[in-house]
């Protein structure tokens, strides 16, 4: 895998696209400013996935980072300077917000599965970030904090996809101490899958990603979406919810290979349909 692993001049893009076969590797490229979410950021990722959406031959993504922070969360400099606007920053920050939210429901509506590689801290919107995605592989080093409480600014937005990671009370330690977890108290809350040693995050999400990438593309997609859908649902309504999906599975074409793979003791062929 050919992933720079730094670049810090300025007129460098904000996001790296790599690909590895049937994987696509997207590289948060800001380390001077901590990789944060800034305007410029989110509508590259946005972009990205956007993309990534539409295309057939992406099996499965990773999502890393160069430099010693995954991701600071918001620029707040950034926001701070929107003060001076006529309505002291209201519709930019609303912009912001929204703009924000909607990434992080992109990479959970996207039909590839998403691997975070985790190799320094993420902070508010970039522990959001890590919780929005599907898996996590974070290096022993890693650190994940939802701050925004010792500066005045409770962390509403990134509580989401926290809170929808780890049990309530572990969410509200976080975010009402502010307090940052190390890697290893993140994969006991549930927050990342592995925790491996430094440099090694984003090869192991690379192992998640091909290991994914051998599944029918069809059935995956429609495991992810089902996930997710079933979980925001009663239980009665989720077992409804998902007979239907399970027959629809049954129907289509890679299911009925894999089950005859399965009989007749051999390697299934996937047509991802």
């Amino acid at each position: 895998m050919n992933v720079p692993k730094t670049s810090v001049t300025a007129d460098a893009p904000a996001l790296l696209r790599e690909r590895d076969k049937d994987i696509a590797i997207l590289v948060l490229n800001r380390p001077q400013s901590r990789n944060s979410l800034t305007e410029e950021m989110l509508t590259t990722l946005s972009a990205a996935l956007t993309n990534i959406a539409a295309d057939g031959n992406a099996r499965a993504v990773v999502l890393a980072a160069n430099g010693p922070a995954f991701s600071a969360g918001h620029d707040l400099k950034e926001l701070t300077s929107r003060r001076r606007d006529v309505d002291g920053g209201r519709a930019y920050f609303r912009y912001i917000m929204t703009m924000c939210s909607a990434m992080m429901q992109q990479i959970v509506n996207l039909p590839q599965p998403v691997i975070a590689a985790v190799q320094g801290v993420a902070t508010a919107a970039g522990c959001q970030l890590v919780a929005s995605c599907d898996l996590a592989v974070a290096s022993v080093d890693a650190r994940f904090a939802t701050p925004g409480v010792d500066i005045g600014l409770f962390c509403s937005t990134p509580m989401v996809a926290l809170s929808r990671n780890v049990a309530r009370k572990h969410a509200m330690e976080m975010l009402l101490t502010g307090d940052a977890a190390s890697a290893e108290e993140a994969y006991r809350m549930g927050l990342v899958n592995r925790v491996v040693p430094s440099g090694q995050e984003r090869e192991r999400a690379m192992e998640f990603a091909r290991k994914i990438a051998s599944k029918s593309g069809h059935t995956v997609k429609i495991g992810k979406e089902g996930f997710y859908k079933q979980a925001e649902m009663s239980l009665t309504r989720a077992y409804e919810y998902v007979s239907e999906v399970m027959v629809e599975n049954l129907m289509a074409r890679d299911a009925e290979e894999g089950l005859k793979a399965f009989i007749d003791k051999r390697e299934p062929k996937w047509e991802d349909r």
